[in-house]
C-alpha cells in the first residue's frame, strides 16, 4: 500500500475479495438503473410540459386526465429513482464503506502491534527520513481512524460518481441521439445535428470549468493536510494533558499549558481561515456554474432547431432535460472537488504511515539511516544464563560516540543483580538495549534458551480491560484460571481487589484511574508471580513503594519464583534487604565513567567479625579458602 492506487485496490484483491466485489457489483447495477431512470424522468418531464402546453388545445379531449397522468408518472419515477435505486444504493455503499474501513483498520492495527514492536519503532524514529517521508509520522491515531474513514468514504463516492458518468453517457447519450434532428447550417451532420450541438456544448463547458476546479482543489488539498496536522497536534496535547493533569495541577503549570494550547490552536485558526476563503470562492464558482449549466447550456443547443420549427415543444423540453441530466454527472468532479481534495489528503497521510511501517520492519536497517545500529541477539544454553559482549550504546547521529560500554557481562541462572550509577549514566538505556528497545549502538546479547523474560518499567500504563486481563498480560485471560489469578493478586498485596477481577472498571473508573502508583507496581508483582518468568528486568519497578513495601515486593518474588534471574535498576545507593537482614541481591553492576562493570555484592560485616578476620590474616589464605568477604 505504498501508492494511491495500490491502497485503493488492496481490499479488492485481499482474502475478502468476494465480499468486496459482491457489494461493488450491486452498487454498479443500481448506479446504472439510476442513470436509466434519469432518461425516464426527462421523458416524463417533457410529457408533463407538453400536457400543460396543450391543456387548452381543442383536440385535447381529456386535458385534466392527461395532466394528472403525466404528473403522477413523474412522481412515481422520482420515487423509484431516489427512494428505490439511490436509497438502496446508499445502503450498499455505506455497508461497503464500513467493511472496507474495518478491513483496512485491522491491517494497520496488525502491522502496528506485531512482534516487531512496530508501534514503538515508529515513535522512536524521529529525525530519520526515508525517501523524503518522515520515519516517525505525526498523529498516528488520527491517521488510523479519521484518515482511513475519510479516505474509504471518499473513494467509494468517487467510484460511484465515475460509474454515474459512464452510465449516464451511455443511456442519456443514446436517447439524445434517438431524439436528434437536423439543424440548418449543419446539414452535413444529417439527423445528428442537434445531438452534436448538445455534446459540443457539454464538451466545451464542463472540461473548461473542471480545470478551474482542479486548481482550486490542489489548494484545498494542501490546506486540508495542514489542517489535519494542526488539529491532530492540538488533540494530542489535550489527550496528554488529561493523562498528566495531576502533575500540571501540582506544579501549577496551567499558565504554561494554556500558552501551549493557544499556540497550537493558533495553527488551526490560521489554516481554517485560509480554508474558509478557498471554500467560499469555490462555493461561488459552483453556484454560478450550476446556473449556467441548467439554464443556458442545457436549453441552448435545442433552441436552434426549435426556433427553426424542426422539433416540437415536447421534444425541446425533453432534449434540454436530457442535456441537463448529462451535464450533472459529467460535472460530478466539479461538485465533489473539495471532497476529492480531502480524499487525496487522507490517502497521502495513510500512505505515508504505510510506508513508514514498511521501513521499520527491519529495525536495525531502519535505525542505521540516522545513526549506528548493529545489535545482535541470540540464544545459548540456559545453564550459562544471560551474556552481553562488546556492548556500546549511542545516541542518534552518525558521528555519535558511546555513552555506555560493557565489554563482558554474564548473569548466571538464579542470580540477582543490582544496577547502580549516577542519574543519567545509562542504567535504563542498558536494560532497554538488552531487551532490543534501544535503537543506537552495537554489541551481542545472548539470552538463555527457552527462558521466558519479563520487563517491568517504573511507569505503569494500564489498558482499559478487566483486572484479570491486566494480571494475565501479556497472555490472555483464558490461559489462567480465576483461582490462579486470585492467588497472584493476594501474594502481590492486592487481595482486596480479588472480588472485582472480572470487572473492567470500578465505580465508573478504569483500573488505570482506580489504582495508585504503588498499587500498579503491586499489580506487576502479581503478573510476575502468575507467569513465573525465568529472567526478570526491574526498571525502577518498585519506585512508588515505601521501604516496607519494597521489601515485600522483593520477598514475594524471592519466595515464589525460584531460580529466577533478576536485573534491577533502583534509585537507592544500596539494595534492599529482607526483614531478617538477608541480602536479596548477589552482585552489583556499576556504571561509572561510561563503563558498566559487574562484581559480587560487597557485604557489610560487623566490626567484631572484621577484627577477627584481620587478626587471622597472617595465618595465611589457605586456612580460609572459601571466604571472599571484605568490609565496604
Amino acid at each position: 500500500m505504498r501508492s494511491f492506487w495500490s491502497l485503493m485496490r488492496a481490499y479488492w484483491i485481499s482474502e475478502r475479495w468476494k465480499e468486496a466485489w459482491g457489494l461493488t457489483i450491486v452498487i454498479a447495477l443500481l448506479t446504472a438503473l439510476s442513470s436509466k431512470a434519469s432518461v425516464w424522468l426527462a421523458e416524463a418531464s417533457g410529457d408533463l410540459v407538453n400536457s400543460i402546453a396543450l391543456y387548452h388545445d381543442p383536440d385535447n379531449t381529456t386535458p385534466l386526465a392527461s395532466l394528472l397522468t403525466s404528473a403522477g408518472l413523474l412522481i412515481l419515477l422520482v420515487l423509484l429513482k431516489d427512494a428505490g435505486f439511490i436509497g438502496i444504493r446508499h445502503l450498499f455503499s455505506t455497508t461497503l464503506h464500513r467493511k472496507w474501513r474495518r478491513w483496512l483498520n485491522g491491517r494497520f492495527n496488525d502491522a502496528l502491534l506485531d512482534d516487531n514492536h512496530t508501534h514503538f519503532h515508529l515513535q522512536h524514529g524521529a529525525g530519520a527520513q526515508v525517501n523524503g517521508i518522515a520515519a516517525s509520522p505525526d498523529n498516528i491515531d488520527q491517521r488510523v481512524q479519521e484518515s482511513i474513514k475519510g479516505m474509504t468514504g471518499g473513494a467509494i463516492g468517487l467510484a460511484m460518481g465515475i460509474a454515474g458518468v459512464v452510465t449516464s453517457l451511455f443511456f442519456v447519450g443514446q436517447k439524445l441521439l434517438e431524439l436528434s434532428t437536423n439543424v440548418s447550417g449543419l446539414e452535413f451532420l444529417g439527423d445528428y445535428g442537434s445531438a452534436v450541438l448538445a455534446f459540443a456544448a457539454i464538451a466545451i463547458y464542463v472540461p473548461l470549468n473542471t480545470l478551474i476546479a482542479l486548481k482550486l482543489g490542489r489548494l484545498l488539498e494542501r490546506l486540508t493536510v495542514s489542517m489535519q496536522q494542526a488539529e491532530g497536534s492540538y488533540r494530542g496535547e489535550l489527550t496528554t494533558l488529561f493523562r498528566r493533569s495531576f502533575y500540571v495541577a501540582a506544579s501549577r503549570g496551567e499558565g504554561v499549558q494554556k500558552a501551549m494550547h493557544q499556540r497550537l490552536y493558533g495553527d488551526i485558526d490560521r489554516n481554517w481561515a485560509s480554508l474558509n476563503k478557498i471554500n467560499a470562492g469555490y462555493m461561488s464558482f459552483e453556484l454560478i456554474y450550476n446556473f449556467v449549466a441548467a439554464r443556458i447550456v442545457a436549453y441552448g443547443p435545442s433552441l436552434v432547431p426549435y426556433m427553426q420549427n424542426s422539433i416540437s415543444l415536447k421534444a425541446y423540453v425533453t432534449g434540454a432535460e436530457l442535456v441537463n441530466s448529462l451535464i450533472s454527472p459529467c460535472s460530478w468532479f466539479i461538485h465533489v472537488m473539495p471532497e476529492i481534495a480531502t480524499l487525496k489528503a487522507n490517502a497521502r497521510r495513510v500512505i505515508d504511515l504505510a510506508v513508514a511501517i514498511e521501513h521499520v520492519q527491519k529495525p536495525r536497517d531502519f535505525y542505521r539511516l540516522s545513526g549506528h545500529s548493529d545489535f545482535h541477539y541470540g540464544t545459548q544454553n540456559a545453564v550459562f544464563g544471560l551474556r552481553i559482549q562488546n556492548l556500546e550504546l549511542m545516541h542518534q547521529g552518525t558521528d555519535a560516540v558511546p555513552f555506555l560500554s560493557a565489554t563482558n557481562l554474564r548473569f548466571r541462572r538464579g542470580e540477582w543483580t543490582f544496577v547502580t550509577g549516577d542519574s543519567g549514566s545509562g542504567k535504563t538505556s542498558l536494560i532497554k538495549a538488552i531487551n532490543g528497545l534501544w535503537p543506537y549502538g552495537r554489541g551481542h546479547v545472548d539470552f538463555p534458551e527457552g527462558i521466558k523474560s519479563f520487563y517491568a518499567a517504573q511507569d505503569v500504563k494500564l489498558p482499559n480491560v478487566s483486572l484479570k486481563e491486566l494480571v494475565c498480560l501479556p497472555c490472555t485471560r483464558h490461559e489462567y484460571s480465576d483461582a490462579q489469578v486470585a492467588a497472584a493478586l493476594h501474594k502481590g498485596g492486592l487481595g482486596d481487589f480479588i472480588e472485582y477481577m472480572g470487572q473492567q472498571a470500578r465505580e465508573g473508573k478504569a483500573w488505570d484511574q482506580v489504582l495508585s502508583g504503588g498499587q500498579k507496581q503491586k499489580l506487576i508483582v502479581a503478573r510476575i508471580l502468575l507467569q513465573q518468568p525465568g529472567l526478570l528486568f526491574l526498571d525502577e519497578a518498585a519506585g512508588a513503594l515505601d521501604a516496607q513495601a519494597k521489601i515485600a515486593f522483593h520477598q514475594a518474588i524471592k519466595d515464589h519464583c525460584p531460580r529466577i534471574t533478576v536485573i534491577s535498576v533502583m534509585h537507592e545507593a544500596v539494595p534492599p534487604k529482607s526483614a531478617t537482614g538477608a541480602e536479596f541481591y548477589d552482585s552489583v553492576l556499576s556504571i561509572a565513567d561510561s563503563v558498566a562493570s559487574k562484581k559480587p555484592l560487597v557485604v557489610n560485616l560487623p566490626a567484631e567479625l572484621t577484627t577477627i578476620l584481620e587478626q587471622a590474616q597472617p595465618l595465611g589464605r589457605q586456612r580460609f579458602p572459601r571466604i571472599r568477604l571484605k568490609e565496604k
